[in-house]
């Protein structure tokens, strides 16, 4: 599976931007803020329906205009499909494959696996708990559509809840019959998700180990280990027990919307202990993992995006991630960088098919 073609109008600094890509190596060079990293963003929406970014899809539109555009083909097993995704301001976002509309945007998800590593992937280390429930919900949501409508009727139970305790709060009143249907609720579709979590993981973890272990010559011993909330309780158990802390809190304390991933080296924090360099090979072994994970579950390799990697590793770690895409375990791979002698030093033996790209003020030539 690959991208064959992008082209856009009005996205974030592109007034219009058309390409062709090679079906392996894509590289867009040019300064910071050049506008690369919006092209990778693009893609980004055509594979999962949202903005890698920037959750609010309006913010996306370039300037002052009313509408963005993003429209490409991917080509699959020698069939090709037409995908759009169009935004006017103040309407629902629109999302068609070969002309047809979806009437949910989850019927796409999964269809063009996508796997992005970027600067931003600190936040799996630094950031709240969200940011990595929400790292494993992306990866089993592109292969699962079970997993994905309970995760979508799961928090919609949590919201219903959460607004009935605020509810019950504000006018002082209790109704447990009220309150045990979405208990009911959530036990439905929350054991769903800690049940294919937890298998997700058993077959995960090594993945992830394998990739640490190349990209730092077995140095060190790490882990990743998941925190269940339900704390070895049933879920009705753990709600009845917490409800009188809910009810004081006004929101729903337990389940799987508060549980979470801990990183580990030689048996510590990831986050206290590690140098720097421990915790980008451990980013980019989750990311590999990942990419592995999905390519194994749908038989096919999902894109690859790497947004600025090499100002984020040392030269080895870089070097090593490219030597891994170059070849033929990893499709269609989207690099963004910095300086063109590097990419063209990288790629330009013709080793691996390619094509680069210079990108200057969202203005954008291919070399050849």
């Amino acid at each position: 599976m690959y991208l064959k073609d992008l082209s856009l109008i009005n996205f974030k600094n592109y007034q219009e931007f058309s390409a062709n890509f090679s079906p392996k190596i894509n590289c867009f060079v040019g300064n910071n803020g050049s506008g690369k990293t919006n092209l990778l963003d693009a893609i980004h929406y055509l594979s999962l329906c949202k903005s890698f970014f920037n959750a609010i899809d309006s913010q996306n539109i370039r300037n002052s205009e009313n509408y963005f555009l993003i429209q490409g083909h991917f080509e699959k097993n020698g069939e090709v499909d037409a995908v759009y995704c169009g935004l006017k301001r103040n309407q629902k976002k629109v999302f068609k494959k070969n002309t047809k509309e979806y009437q949910k945007l989850s019927e796409h998800i999964g269809q063009f696996p996508l796997v992005m590593i970027s600067p931003n992937d600190n936040e799996l280390i630094w950031g709240v708990s969200e940011v990595r429930r929400k790292f494993i919900d992306s990866i089993i949501s592109q292969y699962d559509r079970v997993y994905l409508d309970s995760l979508i009727a799961y928090n919609s139970a949590v919201k219903q809840r959460n607004s009935l305790l605020k509810q019950f709060s504000r006018n002082q009143t209790m109704d447990s019959a009220l309150l045990e249907i979405w208990d009911e609720q959530l036990i439905i579709y929350g054991n769903t998700l800690i049940s294919k979590r937890t298998d997700f993981l058993s077959s995960f973890i090594p993945m992830f180990n394998h990739f640490y272990e190349i990209l730092s010559d077995h140095k060190e011993e790490v882990s990743l280990v998941y925190e269940d909330s339900l704390d070895h309780r049933d879920f009705k158990t753990a709600l009845l027990t917490c409800l009188a802390k809910d009810r004081i809190l006004e929101y729903t304390t337990v389940g799987p919307h508060k549980d979470d991933l801990e990183f580990k080296i030689n048996h510590m924090a990831l986050k206290k202990f590690a140098s720097q360099g421990q915790q980008k090979s451990y980013l980019l072994a989750l990311k590999l993992a990942q990419f592995q994970y999905i390519k194994d579950k749908k038989h096919t390799k999902p894109l690859l995006l790497l947004d600025d990697v090499y100002d984020k590793l040392d030269e080895a770690r870089f070097s090593k991630l490219i030597e891994l895409v170059k070849g033929n375990e990893f499709g269609q791979v989207f690099i963004t960088d910095t300086h063109l002698d590097r990419m063209q030093q990288l790629f330009g033996d013709h080793a691996v098919d390619h094509k680069l790209f210079v990108v200057n003020n969202a203005e954008v030539n291919e070399l050849v």
